[in-house]
């Protein structure tokens, strides 16, 4: 850092305008356990509002402005270290909004994808922020899109939700002459990062870490001749397939009968899948987990959640609703096991190379944080999502409940599988899961076959 910047730093530091903190678990993931550089526009998330009613450049900027004020992590950036980097809170931040009229041309649901893509790819500077941008794309005076990129070192998928209902809370309230701030959250994001520092002393980690090494022992990795920088490139393509509302509830009452959970059953099914697309029996794959533990967490934007390895060794002779319990028994105790990645990675020895992530290859996820749709007298927003997936594995399936349906959606390399070799494994997942869920004890291997 030049000498000038220091300085000015060490003045902003002494004035109490910048906080600086360690960072938090999740953060370090993203410098120690990724097979690309933190930077990496493959780190941003991303989402698309679609806002009708009126919205004026002036309350736009205001009401974020608030909730900039309130959720820290809008203020966050970093600061490089000696070992690693370390976060640089502001106390107070500008609104990074803007606003762009829409030709004709361009208000085709096609041109708005193009621009939002565009939006989406612009880097962040990690150092000076900030790490989030908010576009409001004008179609009509009562029709905008306002596209949303936040840093993956600052937001999960919960943040995206969260961050439209504060907007829209404060929108509201400021169209109506209310110009009190919103209130500050009861946990801030740094000092939930204190509390799991504080947690996740050696007699923590310790027995956990065996239990891994003992769990993933003698796994192999399913694409290792796939690894190397260029497979870490690029964007991930993106396909969306759904799940009849007949078959969801029908995998619904598979799980009862199981005594398992819905992302047991889901699962089983996909392991199964995987394992015909791979001639591999042996199949890890990483799932999400949310770790926001106390009710009050869910208000605070942030970077929270982890990642828990599942590891099933499909059995082609056992019935269907056997695999579910088994799979079932092995989840509870993976996620029962659950310690920070950065540090499960560095007690299994297995760091992150230019396009090898470290421990998976393969995310799976039934995703549960909230997506809401805002209605307000005079304005309404529908959020919808982009699964970005960053840059930590080639294939992913993730399943959000759309209510009686499953909505699928389908990440990968198009550099690493042709996109029509996913559309199949899609089609496979598919027909196991709804063969399986007939009542009867088939053997596995007699599914979709």
């Amino acid at each position: 850092m030049p000498d000038d910047k220091r300085a000015l730093l060490k003045q902003k530091l002494e004035r109490g305008e910048i906080l600086l903190q360690p960072l938090t678990f999740p953060q370090r993931e993203l410098w120690e356990a990724s097979p690309v550089p933190a930077a990496d526009v493959a780190n941003h998330i991303c989402c698309l509002i679609e806002v009708r009613g009126k919205v004026t450049p002036e309350d736009g900027k205001g009401a974020l402005l608030q909730v900039v004020q309130r959720q820290e992590a809008l203020r966050v950036s970093f600061l490089p270290g000696k070992d690693r980097p370390v976060q640089m809170i502001r106390e107070e931040c500008a609104a990074n909004l803007r606003f762009r009229e829409l030709t004709p041309e361009q208000c085709v649901p096609d041109a708005v994808e193009e621009i939002a893509r565009a939006i989406f790819r612009e880097p962040f500077d990690l150092l000076q922020g900030p790490l989030y941008r908010v576009e409001l794309l004008r179609r009509a005076p009562d029709d905008h899109v306002l596209v949303f990129a936040i840093h993956h070192a600052i937001a999960d998928g919960w943040t995206l939700g969260l961050f439209i209902q504060e907007l829209c809370i404060a929108y509201f309230q400021r169209a109506r002459g209310i110009r009190e701030p919103l209130p500050m959250v009861t946990q801030s994001y740094t000092a939930w990062g204190a509390a799991e520092r504080a947690f996740w002393q050696p007699s923590e980690l310790e027995p956990r870490a065996a239990f891994w090494k003992s769990h993933l022992a003698g796994h192999r990795r399913l694409w290792s001749k796939l690894e190397g920088l260029a497979a870490a490139s690029g964007p991930h393509t993106r396909i969306i397939t759904q799940f009849s509302g007949e078959l969801a509830n029908a995998s619904r009452d598979l799980t009862r009968r199981c005594s398992a959970t819905l992302f047991s059953t889901l699962l089983a099914a996909f392991q199964l899948a995987l394992a015909r697309w791979t001639g591999a029996d042996d199949i890890l794959v990483g799932s999400p987990v949310a770790n926001r533990t106390k009710q009050s967490l869910n208000e605070t934007m942030g970077y929270f959640s982890g990642i828990v390895p599942l590891r099933g060794r499909v059995d082609h002779a056992r019935p269907f609703p056997a695999s579910v319990r088994a799979v079932h028994q092995t989840t509870v105790d993976c996620f029962a096991n659950a310690m920070p990645f950065a540090e499960l990675v560095r007690a299994l020895g297995d760091p992150a190379a230019p396009g090898h992530n470290p421990i998976f290859e393969v995310r799976f996820a039934l995703q549960n944080h909230p997506v809401p749709d805002i209605a307000m007298p005079g304005l309404s927003a529908k959020l919808q999502m982009r699964s970005t997936g960053t840059a930590r594995f080639h294939l992913a399936c993730e399943i959000t409940e759309q209510e009686s349906e499953l909505e699928v959606v389908w990440l990968f390399r198009p550099q690493l599988f042709p996109q029509a070799d996913v559309e199949n494994l899609a089609r496979t997942f598919e027909r196991i899961l709804a063969e399986a869920c007939a009542p009867s004890e088939t053997p596995v291997a007699a599914l979709a076959t």
